[in-house]
């Protein structure tokens, strides 16, 4: 079944720096693309991040030139390094398979000094 659980999230000081993970199972993660969201308290989820099958990437405005997503295929991992960390980065960081629209349950993000 498919499975995808988040970690590495964390409370950070503006500027700092993050990764998160996603591990997936039960899908092809070879052939996925994988999709990163963000939801803040009392907002609406919003799309951070897309990486393709080949590891192309594309990002929100909000997080472009700050964020990066990777992949390992070998590790079956999909991976969001986030530098310079604003306050309105603090959100529950969720991936998403597509294809079935799963989501894991989130992990949570605190820029905070």
């Amino acid at each position: 079944q498919v499975q995808l659980v988040e970690s590495g999230g964390g409370l950070v000081q503006p500027g700092g720096s993050l990764r998160l993970a996603c591990a997936a199972s039960g899908f092809a993660f070879r052939s996925a693309v994988m999709h990163w969201y963000r939801q803040a308290p009392g907002k609406e989820r919003e799309w951070v991040a897309l990486i393709s099958i080949g590891g192309g990437t594309t990002y929100a405005d909000s997080v472009k030139g700050r964020f990066t997503a990777s992949r390992d295929n070998a590790k079956n991992t999909v991976y969001l390094q986030m530098n310079s960390l604003r306050p309105a980065d603090t959100a529950v960081y969720y991936c998403r398979y597509p294809q079935t629209d799963s989501w894991g349950k989130g992990t949570l993000v605190t820029v905070s000094s």
